[in-house]
């Protein structure tokens, strides 16, 4: 049976099955003594071994099988959990995780876990694991030119065995070309040259693909087969220049334990994938995977030029729509309406193909900040709110190591030690709040720690030391635009360099490849309470819905996503509070903002009456003053290129059904 059309299904559920063994691993970490989370820990690594023992990766469900063996010890509580089997399960499923991907990237999913298998198999046994390090780390030593530097798969064993029955001997050869090697893929096919004609060659490490594209260090491994003397050979290919030496690693004797190791694992594989237990677990699976089979991959360019095409159709069907208004045509009207239905749904199909939950990128945080922790002695309180917020997939991609780099700044830099804390009366576990949320047409990602803030005076001071600014400028910054400082290219005011992070060095880079898909970053902080770290991302949906207004003799659209209300207000209900004019919204002040003003449009209107549009940003509200409303619509969100990247309230453009183009208002920039 080919199991390739399996393939697909087998790859997305190991990853959500892994996923579940990281997330459960850590709930245990913090209730050792629930047996639940044992129990779904031990269900999830039970399929997953199943699964890649009927797709025939058997690395993988050997180890997936032994680790089942350390679960079971612990349900049936044999084993006491403890951190430190707990780092080795952590070891094991990240090594699953190295399989799946090899599996993902057209490999075979061979990898070498001894270490970790010896680890494990050590606590179900219960040997000490600080012992059994010691000793690896001895026979690692003992074993480097004696051990098999390359894993065969069962195939491979099999063909080097039929050759040594056919009187062909077999040889692993370490070849080391010499450092100032320039042409090291010249010198790859010569040896090739020389081995094709003594024998053949079964496996090379690094592939042949990687030796051809020169992606590798000065050393390769070779199995060949021959009948051959090995010295003749060895001589040849140090004949060829800048073969700095030939080692022979084994021959067939060795090669024949290594085969007996395998059939073993492969016999206690295979009797484990036949009990009654699997079979039942294969059957619960089998809805699951009937609805996978329904979901297809699709190409994000395929999508990009769906997108264009349905950009180019909405702005026809605004012309149409402004065509039918102007020849008053009954038919027209009745087509555009039945077209804008479809269309409607359409595109609602399309935005929503492209939208991924974020916690698509936040799921793999808290495994993180778990290591981190530890590295640095410091308890860390990780809270994760609004994962479910959906984000368009090229954003998706491209915020995941800004967010980590942000999550170990405040690790290592804004929390402080548990005795630090614990002196300024805090509690010794630091709390760190990773949270997205959508806000009008962006999505905000906030990084909040509750560590020691940053301190103001000492950022100026070294600001102004290294040039960035004058001593006057110094004086008048606020605290937003101080705090921006710590984001200029080099900018440290660390103590003492870590190899974790560094307050200023690195945000340099995360502000830059924020700003690079149109987002922005700002800093909120206080001496003593912690940080903030703001983020605010476009949602890149390329058709929303606004509302039209007339500014002068200008039309602009305002988002329907941040707009909380309309009104008609008169001028005498404009108040003034520090300076600032406001208006009363149901007992609450809201500062008035003048669009005429903010964007420097000429207008001789002196009307009784003002036409408001209130607009939110979370819990702040602005009024933004316009002349006139002229409606709803769907519009498409246009860049507007290079050249007008930083201009102030505008987040691109869009073409009227008249042919005019009508600038797009960011209100989050207009809200104070």
């Amino acid at each position: 049976m080919d199991m390739n059309q399996y393939l697909e299904v087998f790859i997305d559920e190991s990853k959500e099955h892994l996923q579940s063994l990281n997330e459960n691993l850590l709930e245990l970490e913090k209730s050792p003594h629930d047996l639940t989370i044992v129990n779904n820990i031990f269900r999830a690594a039970h399929t997953l071994k199943g699964m890649a023992a009927s797709m025939g990766y058997s690395d993988l469900a050997n180890l997936t099988h032994i680790m089942e063996n350390v679960l079971d010890g612990i349900r049936n509580e044999k084993i006491n959990v403890s951190t430190h089997i707990l780092d080795v399960i952590f070891q094991a499923v990240d090594d699953l995780e190295v399989m799946v991907e090899s599996i993902e990237d057209g490999q075979d999913g061979t990898h070498d876990v001894t270490i970790v298998i010896q680890k494990l198999e050590a606590i179900e046994k219960g040997v000490s694991i600080d012992v059994l390090e010691a000793e690896q780390e001895i026979a690692a030593t003992l074993a480097t030119t004696q051990k098999l530097n390359q894993q065969y798969n069962q195939y491979e064993l099999e063909l080097l065995e039929q050759s040594h029955q056919q009187g062909f001997e077999a040889y692993e050869l370490k070849i080391t070309l010499r450092s100032d090697c320039a042409l090291k893929a010249v010198r790859v096919y010569m040896i090739f040259e020389v081995l094709e004609n003594v024998g053949e060659v079964i496996k090379t490490t690094p592939t042949v693909e990687l030796l051809q594209e020169e992606q590798f260090d000065n050393q390769l491994l070779v199995t060949i087969i021959t009948k051959e003397p090995i010295e003749e050979i060895q001589e040849q290919i140090e004949n060829i220049s800048e073969i700095e030496a030939v080692e022979t690693l084994f021959v067939n004797d060795q090669l024949s334990e290594e085969s007996e190791t395998i059939n073993k694992e492969t016999t206690r594989t295979e009797g484990t994938n036949t009990s009654k237990d699997y079979k039942e677990e294969h059957d619960q699976n089998k809805p699951k995977q009937k609805d996978k089979n329904k979901t297809i991959r699709v190409n994000i360019e395929r999508l990009d030029t769906l997108m264009n095409l349905f950009e180019e159709l909405i702005i026809d069907r605004g012309r149409l729509e402004q065509i039918s208004k102007d020849i008053q045509n009954n038919e027209l009207a009745e087509t555009i309406e039945r077209m804008t239905r479809v269309s409607g749904d359409l595109q609602n199909i399309i935005l929503n193909m492209r939208m991924v939950p974020i916690e698509t990128v936040f799921n793999r945080f808290p495994r993180m900040v778990r290591k981190l922790s530890r590295e640095l002695g410091k308890e860390i309180d990780l809270e994760i709110l609004g994962a479910d917020t959906e984000l368009d997939r090229t954003v998706i991609d491209e915020i995941g190591d800004p967010i980590v780099h942000l999550l170990r700044n405040a690790i290592d830099h804004g929390i402080e030690n548990p005795s630090d804390r614990e002196i300024n009366g805090k509690s010794k576990v630091g709390r760190v709040v990773l949270q997205a949320y959508h806000s009008g047409n962006h999505v905000f990602i906030d990084i909040e720690d509750d560590g020691a803030g940053i301190n103001r005076s000492k950022i100026i001071n070294k600001a102004i030391e290294k040039g960035i600014i004058s001593q006057s400028e110094g004086a008048n910054l606020s605290d937003t635009e101080a705090f921006a400082l710590i984001m200029e290219p080099g900018f440290s005011t660390a103590e003492v360099i870590s190899d974790v992070s560094g307050r200023g060095v690195g945000l340099d880079v995360v502000k830059s490849t924020i700003n690079s898909i149109g987002g922005s970053i700002s800093i909120e902080s206080a001496i003593g309470k912690g940080t903030r770290f703001s983020i605010q991302l476009p949602l890149t949906l390329s058709i929303i819905s606004a509302m039209l207004v007339e500014v002068g003799h200008e039309k602009y659209a305002i988002p329907l996503s941040s707009i909380m209300e309309t009104a008609i207000i008169k001028k005498t209900d404009i108040l003034t509070a520090h300076n600032q004019h406001v208006v009363d919204l149901r007992g609450k002040l809201v500062p008035l903002v003048y669009l005429t003003s903010i964007f420097n449009i000429e207008t001789d209107r002196e009307d009784e009456f003002y036409s408001i549009v209130y607009v939110r940003k979370g819990e702040k509200m602005t009024a933004l003053v316009v002349d006139s409303f002229i409606g709803q619509q769907e519009i498409v969100l246009k860049s507007l290129g290079n050249y007008l990247t930083d201009v102030f309230a505008i987040s691109g453009a869009t073409i009227l059904g008249d042919g005019s183009v009508a600038l797009i208002i960011d209100s989050n920039a207009l809200i104070k």
